[in-house]
């Protein structure tokens, strides 16, 4: 048999901040840590017994990981993105996946604008020189980016931000995104993607990891845009063909680009770096840090190692990526069952219908759907603080029931 009295382990990789450890260690969390990422094979292999899961951008959880484990309650992507994440499989297995949407939102946005400013005043070219010993003090190709026009294509948390930021500095700006977004400041929204990249000179990525984004950038984009402007991709490195924009840098219609993110990145911390992009003028490359500020990863830590220990203790899936988003206050003297189940008609009413055969009270109840899967955190009246017999079991067998487990509230 199980041994009910172990510590929940946490598993937590790619170097997460301490607060995280700290945080789910004191929650009642046996923290195992990993300083690089996993590969699939390793991964799954060290996902037995694992309750929880951190990662961040590198480890990819694929079905074929989850299907080799039963234990999986919870995935916390400590940074934006959870494109690393089969989500669809994730929900499949009952698995919540969570994330930190907003933690380093203003991380990324300073970096955006030193590096626009740097591009614009050749900054790199002339630390080159300097630290070559060549003393070149000229004006050639340096500009000021008051007055410039910025193009930002995703116009999200970090994206509008951005916008706000920029307009202080005295960029006039304007912006695209798919879906109607309300406009900060002066900034002025595209009908298309077109006629951004006729007017902007200076344009920078801020789109999402969608799939429908991949390649979304490329040789027709980089020859539409203004000849010498700047480009920056600081989301999702699949989205844009390097090799159109080695041809436009080195040609000369792009004047200089900042990349932080790629299609292959290496997974542990001085593994060696490939990329077309290296060796040319003008170009600042960076190891995707735009978010890893000591502020912002400590903000990620705290706030994505709570979700892990709320949804492990409490059931609370409050901006889970995947699940129906429910939060309920504990009573004390109950019991709280989570029911994860697919959303067809009759599946609660077949639950609550159980639990009154059985002679269980409900003392409270919320429910909550998202397309195909419904969530429910039921707490339930107890005899001497004990929980009834073979409920759980019972309501795993009922058919709509993807996962269910018993809480203490």
């Amino acid at each position: 048999m199980p041994d009910t009295t172990a510590r929940p382990v946490a598993l937590l990789l790619e170097n997460i901040h301490p607060y995280a450890v700290e945080l789910l260690s004191t929650a009642g969390f046996e923290v195992r840590t990993h300083p690089g990422a996993m590969d699939e094979a390793e991964l799954a292999a060290a996902l037995p017994g694992v309750s929880v899961l951190g990662i961040r951008s590198t480890t990819h959880v694929t079905r074929e990981v989850l299907a080799g484990t039963d234990d999986l309650l919870a995935i916390g992507a400590f940074c934006i993105g959870t494109n690393q994440i089969d989500l669809a499989a994730a929900t499949d297995r009952g698995v919540a996946v969570f994330n930190a949407p907003f933690s380093n939102t203003r991380s990324v946005v300073e970096i955006a604008v030193a590096e626009i400013i740097s591009l614009a005043r050749r900054l790199t070219e002339r630390d080159d020189q300097m630290h070559a010993g060549v003393w070149d003090k000229s004006a050639d190709g340096a500009h000021e980016v008051r007055g410039r026009t910025l193009g930002i294509v995703g116009y999200g948390n970090i994206g509008s931000q951005l916008s706000v930021v920029a307009e202080a500095l005295g960029m006039r700006v304007m912006f695209y995104d798919t879906t109607e977004k309300l406009a900060l400041g002066n900034a002025r929204a595209c009908a298309s993607l077109d006629e951004l990249l006729a007017e902007a000179d200076t344009v920078t990525l801020h789109v999402d990891g969608r799939s429908g984004n991949a390649g979304m950038f490329g040789a027709a984009q980089f020859a539409a845009m203004r000849p010498r402007s700047i480009f920056l991709n600081l989301s999702r490195g699949f989205v844009v063909d390097y090799a159109a924009l080695r041809r436009h840098i080195e040609s000369g219609h792009i004047a200089g680009a900042a990349v932080d993110v790629f299609p292959d990145e290496p997974k542990r911390k001085g593994d060696p770096f490939h990329s077309e992009l290296r060796g040319l003028r003008n170009v600042i490359l960076t190891p995707h840090i735009a978010g890893s500020t000591a502020e912002a990863q400590q903000d990620i830590g705290r706030f994505t190692a709570a979700k892990l220990r709320d949804y492990a203790g409490a059931g609370t899936t409050t901006l889970s990526v995947n699940l129906p988003q429910v939060t309920m206050d504990p009573r004390p003297g109950t019991c709280r069952i989570a029911h994860l189940h697919h959303n067809v008609p009759g599946a609660m009413a077949r639950v609550n219908q159980l639990l009154a055969e059985r002679g269980v009270n409900i003392e409270g109840q919320l429910l909550s759907t998202r397309g195909a899967v419904g969530y429910a955190l039921t707490d339930i009246g107890t005899a001497g603080g004990v929980a009834p017999a073979g409920v759980l079991a019972a309501l795993a067998e009922v058919p709509e029931t993807i996962s269910t487990r018993l809480l203490a509230s």
